[in-house]
């Protein structure tokens, strides 16, 4: 700034406008606003510029020309393009530089670089402040333009960083006017980064200049600079040389060539106003000076606003009208602030206009929508006073700060109305707004609209019957008196002999030729037929197409493809919109399994209707296809998959559309394979499955979704619940996933709910509207190219002839890509299946055979096309049974980091430091004490801390969301559990995109049981606006069940409370279902979730969940197939006796045969064909984790095995029952337990059913088992013809797999084929009847040490008295042959190697050294310890390990102290409790161990000399003679403890310090399920 240029300058008065509040509290203040006039302004150059220069935007800058002389583009890098500071003087001003050539002293004050190069030489205009003063402006000024035209933009990049950097506005001044518009404001620190502005100038046509004004008020500290300032399409059309078309207009004075439809749009685009003279006013309205002949509509929510300037709410709304473009212009809004509420809307009606001819006419508008929370502006067009109309146009959401054009073309035989209809968002930041309304070729009409009168009633045409000597539920046959039966009329099958019992049906194949309908007719009574103004089917051919119907009715036909072929069609030229023209077959009475409608259509035109297929049977009709609007010019192919129907109907339905533009044609009809299937006449082949019906179907048709077999036996859930990749879609996407860090989900939908875009209309499982799928569409909110995976459970590479077989449906112009992909565990992928085009509008069927080196998951991925009208939809997938998938066990041990805390494997650590087991979760039971095990199930819950574990399912449109209350949209304005704004609550989310029937799930995950007494109760609120209903599922292994609803808006809006008898159920899920009730809709709530009465502990009921579950002695409820199979389920272990029932079932077996042939004694075969043979054992090898034995109780020692020592590549072992067991469903159950050795994960054990024709089925399988020991397998067995079980290893060569069998066991529902009643004991009273053989022994000899039953269980579970002890009286025997001092007994803390010493302990828990004692629940003190009396039986824990310390005693780095009561742990810091393991937040100043440091050293002093007096006296001990116990040698597995002593040989020690020898941890006799006793 070196020179003030003479200035004539005047001030108005500075307007200062304070905080604006919103209903909603926000707040806006606005920049001083300070308008100037400058004659002369001092330029960079220290000359002066005229500001009167007026500057025109060039048509394009040359290539090299400077930006000096191209004022559209401006970098400031040569000069500053002639914007300049307006205001000087006041050391507050807008200079050009970069930041290499300021001081120091300014630098902090600019861009560290620029925009246009981002270097730090660099130009830029930036604010320059040298001094402070209140009232400093610094005012940026553009050269003056002349004009602008309708398009253009003015873009640039500015800076506003700082604590103290304020607002900065940008303004539009024209001239010859004092005011100014406001056009674009920042009002805060936006970062240390460059921003892009974009304002839409539109068309200006008068003079201008822009400001960017900053002001500083004294306080201004930060950084604001622009660069880069860009005007684009700012230009007027230029001259034409000529203007030809009827579509286009020669403006007359500036010679443009402009467009018709520009022509009285209430914006000068020629740029001489000659495009708006001569033009209707009638048609016309800018609201400058009101709504000119439109009306508010009466019957909506509010009114329309008439505004100018900005609207009152900031970040919303336009700052100007489009008409004049400035803040002087008018227009209309709605308010979305209260007392509007979510979907308010207000309806603006135009005048009433004639009808148009065949050109129709246009309706052009401007609109505004920006702004977080818009929601939907509408078009309607309407012929009915008494209706809204025909949806012609909607359009959803933030679509910018910008006017935009829009022009609709309309076409109505009849006089109508133009209905513009605006919808309140969610919130008050959705302001939407319109300008210059205007008709062309309309004209208006002088009278009103009629009211709508309703069509009149369909009838239906009477079948007329022959003359018959048969019965009524007979057909005769015209020529011969043959007697059919009435299902055999109509079935696509000739079973008369003249052909008579489908003369009155419906034609396999119809062509329409020889203008033959086929028997299809129209249920409509005659007179209407032969009215020409009905809308009805018809045939017609090229020939006769008239004058005006060449571009949308077929010109030839399908079947001959000539103009003199015929076709059916639903003439538009009839009818009114909306009308809909049926044509029917007569009543089908029965189809086949492969039935299938395949049809072709022709749909053109522009405003062509619908086609849909629909199902009719009795009242009841469902749609089974649909297509929508214009197809092109040409037949496509289509087809309906119908299968297995009785008793039918099928409708072709047309319904017109807007005009009489666009027929619907249909040809060549025909349905394909519908004859029922034959009665069967031939045996099933090894490669078939039988179905119920004795019908044969191809395996790989087994569990694929299609009605095979004609009465559903393919398809039922005992036969196909194995598979574990099989979804239907019908609830959620069963084991599929959908792929997290993806654009966008693959979401679920109900058939039921209208089709937004080109999605199917019926889906592939149900075949009706019913059914759901699967689908991602083109349709808004999604972006081109954007895409969605979901992807399935790992498949082992271990699979063999595994397939895919899906269903997919890829319809409309917009189509993206279907892809399907292998995706290894590496990461390696390979693509499967690709396609990237329409595949028409029908469901296609693909099957796909899978094989890979590694283990890997297919991934379905769907992307979006670039179109507005495309669906890509699934259905359907199964993944065949010999697809192997790592078990879930697997994959969750794999997936789960190693626990921090000292939980073994298999177990699962609470918040307080203890273990419980993951089948003691979710079962109403607190064992962890702190709740960890049931915190996360979808438990009980406020919502305050939380989701409690309840989940959002991965497939739905709109979810459930977690809230406060707000009193602007539908949900609660306060929540029930506190019962204030802040308080939290689930409701159901209004969306931008939805319709009214989706569904959202909010579920918890599965429980394991519950009581009889089991209820649940929650709080709901339904407000009087919500659109959304709330209901309750029970899911189940049966299915869902409803047992709750409600839909009743509460006018009161407050929460009121549901309860719900839960009652006696066994693994089931809850879930809340939210259903729109309105299209778009949500606003539905639950709070304060609880459940009461549901634990099983302790409950006295003798109700069950099912009739044949197995009631225990202690009331306990088991599932029958849990009797009997060498584990107990009932605590009092009453589901383990008079087993002798289940043993000695056909192919049960033990394996403790006395004679050699145990094949002959299990009733069980080796496989003649496999490599190898399993063989009977009695010792699992020595590479074993943990060494083990037979699994048998009692006495047993034996198993069957196979090892793969010499085999070869591919070896299989197998054993099948020699015996058949009858077809049952659901009935019959095998039980085993199996052992796998195998580090590498590579051997695999198969269950397979051989039928009767020799088809075996895949029914259960594990690939290298991650668990050590014994594990337990039970697989559901179900057949409908007789049928074997095979047990089968396959070792795939590999030389260090082992794999066991042991306890088979088949229930006796096998053998019978149905149910079996509970067998009474065989025994007398003075008798014991042994458990797993059919045995009776004298009572007295149980437990007498002598075994008398043959597997050995009468000296079973007795007590160990009698028996001498492997355990001193102060141990605890660990399953694992293993004594621990009894001092870790129920201390919180798992020591035996199976977590048995805490998990037969209370919840109780001690603090200050005080000790748990099991048997009497209650606390020993520290003071009682070490005192010479025993206070608790329990091993007299309290005596023991008084004068040392445990190995491994204090936990987390703790030191242990022998004191005057005992061992005592002194603690790190954030570790408490007796054994330093419970972790917590320690407070600030540590107290935790405050002694003296005088008593510190003497505890330490005397803690060594009690050692040596320990020691001494050990070693005089071990010199006298003890009794030497009998242990079993355990190899490399013994210990040396010289803390315990060495007893059973006192000359041997180990010199390392790691090793310790200890006969106290050899092998017991007991196991698990004896420690109560020891405990008693």
């Amino acid at each position: 700034m070196t020179s003030v240029c003479p200035r004539n300058v005047k001030f108005p008065i500075n307007h200062y406008q304070g905080p604006v509040h919103k209903a909603s509290g926000e707040s806006l203040l606005y920049a001083l606003n300070l308008n100037f006039e400058a004659r002369f302004v001092p330029g960079e150059d220290a000359g002066c510029i005229s500001s009167r220069k007026i500057r025109d935007f060039p048509t394009e800058c040359p290539k090299g020309a400077h930006e000096t002389n191209c004022f559209s583009k401006c970098d400031f890098e040569a000069n500053s393009c002639d914007w300049f500071e307006a205001i000087s003087g006041d050391h507050f001003d807008w200079i050009r530089s970069s930041q290499s050539e300021l001081s120091a002293d300014f630098e902090h004050q600019a861009p560290p670089r620029d925009h246009s190069l981002n270097a730090s030489q660099g130009h830029f205009m930036f604010i320059l402040k040298k001094s402070s003063s209140l009232w400093q402006v610094a005012k940026l000024q553009s050269p003056t333009f002349s004009q602008t035209g309708p398009g253009c933009i003015l873009s640039f990049w500015f800076y506003n960083y700082g604590l103290s950097v304020g607002a900065a506005e940008l303004q539009l001044h024209m001239e010859n006017s004092h005011d100014s518009t406001v056009i674009w404001r920042v009002l805060y620190n936006q970062g240390k980064q460059w921003l892009e502005a974009t304002i839409q100038l539109g068309r200006l046509s008068q003079p201008f200049h822009l400001s960017l004004d900053k002001v500083s008020l004294g306080i201004y500290d930060g950084v604001s600079a622009i660069d880069d300032i860009r005007f684009e399409n700012c230009t007027l059309p230029l001259p034409a040389e000529s203007c030809e078309g009827l579509d286009h207009f020669w403006c007359r004075h500036t010679r443009a060539c402009i467009e018709k439809l520009r022509l009285c749009d209430l914006v000068d685009d020629c740029g001489d106003r000659t495009d708006e003279v001569n033009c209707a006013p009638e048609l016309q309205c800018n609201f400058e000076t009101g709504i000119c002949n439109w009306e508010q509509d009466a019957k909506d929510d509010f009114d329309w606003t008439r505004s100018q300037g900005p609207t009152p709410t900031l970040n919303t709304g336009p700052m100007k009208d489009n008409t004049l473009g400035t803040a002087k212009g008018h227009y209309l809004y709605i308010e979305s602030s209260e007392p509007q509420a979510f979907q308010d809307s207000a309806a603006l009606l135009s005048p009433i206009l004639n009808a148009t001819d065949t050109k129709g006419c246009t309706f052009r508008f401007y609109y505004h929508m920006f702004g977080k929370r818009i929601y939907r502006l509408a078009i309607y067009q309407r012929i009915w006073s008494d209706s809204r109309g025909q949806l012609l146009w909607q359009i959803f959401g933030n679509q910018g700060n910008r006017w935009i054009r829009k022009h609709l073309n309309i076409s109505s035989r009849q006089p109508f109305q133009i209905l513009v209809e605006a919808s309140v968002g969610d919130g008050f930041t959705g302001d939407i707004a319109i300008d210059d309304l205007s008709f062309m070729d309309c004209t208006l009409y002088p009278g009103n609209l009629p009211a709508d009168l309703p069509t009149p009633p369909e009838t239906s045409v009477p079948v007329t019957l022959p003359p018959h000597n048969c019965t009524d539920n007979e057909f005769i046959c015209r020529s011969d008196g043959h007697c059919i039966e009435k299902m055999q009329k109509c079935d696509f099958k000739y079973d008369c002999p003249d052909k008579s019992d489908e003369a009155s049906c419906v034609m396999e194949v119809c062509s329409f030729e020889k203008r033959s309908l086929c028997k299809w007719y129209q249920p409509i009574p005659v007179h209407l037929l032969q009215d020409s103004n009905t809308f009805r089917w018809g045939l017609g051919n090229g020939i006769s197409i008239h004058h005006g119907e060449e571009n949308h009715r077929p010109s030839v036909d399908h079947t001959q493809n000539t103009t003199d072929g015929w076709y059916l069609y639903a003439d538009s030229s009839n009818g009114k919109f909306g009308d809909t023209a049926d044509i029917l077959t007569p009543i089908i009475s029965l189809t086949g399994p492969k039935c299938t409608l395949v049809f072709w259509t022709h749909m053109n035109g522009a405003t062509v209707g619908s086609l849909q297929v629909l199902i009719k049977k009795d009242n009841v009709t469902s749609k089974l296809w649909a297509q929508t609007g214009q197809q092109g010019a040409q037949w496509k192919r289509a087809e309906v998959f119908l299968g297995i129907r009785s008793h039918t109907q099928i409708v072709f339905r047309a319904k017109r559309g807007i005009s009489y533009i666009g027929d619907v044609a249909v040809d060549d009809i025909s349905f394909q394979d519908c004859s029922p299937l034959l009665s069967p006449e031939r045996k099933c082949t090894a490669h078939e499955f039988m179905c119920a019906n004795k019908h044969c179907v191809a395996k790989d048709k087994l569990c694929d979704f299609v009605n095979d077999c004609a009465d559903n036996s393919d398809e039922t859930t005992f036969i196909c619940r194995t598979s574990s990749g099989r979804c239907d879609f019908e609830f959620d996407l069963c084991s599929w996933k959908q792929e997290k860090d993806e654009d966008f989900d693959w979401n679920l939908k109900a058939s039921s709910i209208p089709a937004a875009g080109t999605e199917p209309a019926a889906d592939h499982t149900l075949g009706n509207s019913s059914g759901h799928y699967i689908f991602i569409n083109s349709l808004f909110p999604q972006q081109p190219m954007r895409a969605a995976r979901i992807s399935s459970p790992v498949i082992s590479k271990r699979s063999k002839n595994c397939k895919i077989i899906f269903h997919y449906h890829m319809y409309g112009n917009g189509i993206g890509a279907l892809t399907l992909m292998q995706v290894s565990v590496t990461n390696q992928t390979k693509v499967l299946l690709n396609l990237t085009a329409e595949q028409g509008n029908f469901w296609r069927r693909e099957e796909l055979s899978l094989f890979g080196d590694e283990d890997f998951q297919l991934k379905f991925e769907g992307r979006v096309g670039k179109g507005q009208r495309g669906d890509i939809a699934l259905d359907d997938i199964v993944l065949t049974e010999n697809c192997l998938s790592l078990h879930d066990s697997v994959q969750e041990e794999l997936a789960v980091p190693l626990p921090t805390g000292f939980c073994p494997l298999g177990y699962r650590e609470c918040h307080n430091g203890k273990c419980y087991r993951l089948e003691q979760s979710c079962n109403f039971v607190d064992n962890c004490g702190d709740n960890t095990d049931e915190n996360e199930c979808g438990s009980s819950c406020t919502f305050e801390k939380g989701w409690c574990g309840w989940q959002n399912s991965q497939a739905d449109n709109f979810d459930w969301v977690l809230g406060v209350g707000s009193h602007q949209s539908l949900r609660p304005p306060k929540d029930h559990t506190l019962g204030n704004e802040n308080g939290h609550f689930m409701y159901l989310e209004a969306t931008a995109v939805g319709l009214r029937g989706d569904k959202a799930h909010f579920r918890s995950t599965m429980w394991r049981e519950s009581s009889a007494a089991c209820t649940m109760s929650f709080w709901y609120f339904i407000s009087a606006k919500a659109t959304g209903s709330i209901q309750i599922l029970i899911k189940t292994e049966k299915g869902l069940s409803k047992v709750w609803q409600e839909s009743k808006q509460n006018p009161g809006n407050h929460w009121q409370k549901a309860d719900i008898l839960l009652g006696k159920l066994r693994n089931f899920e809850v879930i809340f279902q939210g259903i729109r009730t309105r299209d778009l809709g949500g606003g539905a709530a639950i709070d304060d979730i609880e459940f009461k009465n549901c634990t099983t502990v302790g409950e006295i009921s003798e109700l069950c969940p099912e009739i044949t579950d197995f009631l225990c002695r202690d009331k306990k409820c088991i599932a029958s197939h849990l009797l009997c199979d060498y584990k107990p389920d009932c605590s009092d272990r009453s589901d383990e006796a008079h087993c002798a029932h289940y043993t000695s079932t056909t192919g049960s077996c033990n394996f403790e045969t006395s004679s050699g042939n145990w094949t002959t004694a299990c009733s069980l075969t080796q496989d003649s064909e496999d490599d190898l043979d399993w063989a009977i054992g009695s010792r699992i090898p020595a590479k074993a984790l943990i060494p083990d034995s037979d699994h048998t109780p009692g006495s047993g020692q034996h198993f069957l095995y196979v090892n793969s020592s010499g085999s070869k590549e591919g070896s299989v072992a197998r054993i099948t029952t020699s015996k058949s067991f009858p077809a049952s469903l659901g009935m019959c159950t095998v039980r085993f337990w199996f052992y796998m050795i195998d580090p590498r994960s590579m051997g695999i054990l198969k269950v397979y059913t051989i039928e009767e024709s020799g088809l075996n089925i895949l029914v259960w399988s594990v690939i290298g088992n991650k668990r050590t020991g014994w594990t337990y397998g039970s697989v559901p067995l179900s057949s409908n013809s007789p049928f074997k079980v095979a047990f089968e290893a396959d070792l795939d060569g590999n030389e260090d797999i082992f794999i066991a069998l042991d306890d088979i066991s088949f229930t006796p529902e096998c053998v019978t084929g149905g149910p079996v009643p509970v067998q009474p004991s065989p025994c007398e009273a003075d008798q014991f009847s042994c458990i797993y053989t059919l045995q009776c022994v004298p009572l007295s000899g149980k437990c007498d040490g002598h075994e008398d039953c043959i597997d050995g269980s009468d000296e079973m579970d007795c007590p160990l008295n009698p028996t001498p002890p492997l355990c001193s009286n102060m141990e605890f025997p660990c399953s694992t042959d293993e004594c621990i001092p009894s001092l870790l007994l129920c201390d919180g803390v798992p020591d035996c190697h199976f977590n048995e010493d805490e998990l037969i302990c209370s919840n109780k828990s001690c603090s200050n050294g005080a000790l748990v004692c099991a048997s009497s629940n209650s606390c020993i003190p520290a003071h009682q310890r070490c005192d010479g009396f025993a206070d608790c039986m329990d091993f007299q824990l309290d005596e023991s390990s008084c004068s040392e310390c445990p190995l491994n005693y204090c936990r987390n780095g703790g030191t242990c102290v022998v004191e005057k009561n005992g061992p005592m742990c002194r603690c790190r810091q954030g570790w408490k409790g007796n054994r330093c393991h419970i972790k917590f937040n320690p407070p600030a100043t540590d107290f935790t161990y405050a002694q003296n440091n005088t008593w510190t050293l003497l505890g330490i002093g005397l803690a060594f000399l009690m050692t040596h007096i320990t020691v001494a006296v050990l070693c005089f001990l071990a010199n006298r003679k003890v009794p030497i116990r009998k242990t079993e040698g355990s190899g490399n597995c013994a210990f040396v403890n010289p803390v315990y002593g060495n007893w059973s040989n006192p000359e041997k020690t180990e010199s390392s310090v790691y090793s310790f020898s200890n006969p106290l941890y050899g092998t017991t006799s007991g196991s698990l399920e004896t420690l109560s006793h020891h405990l008693k």
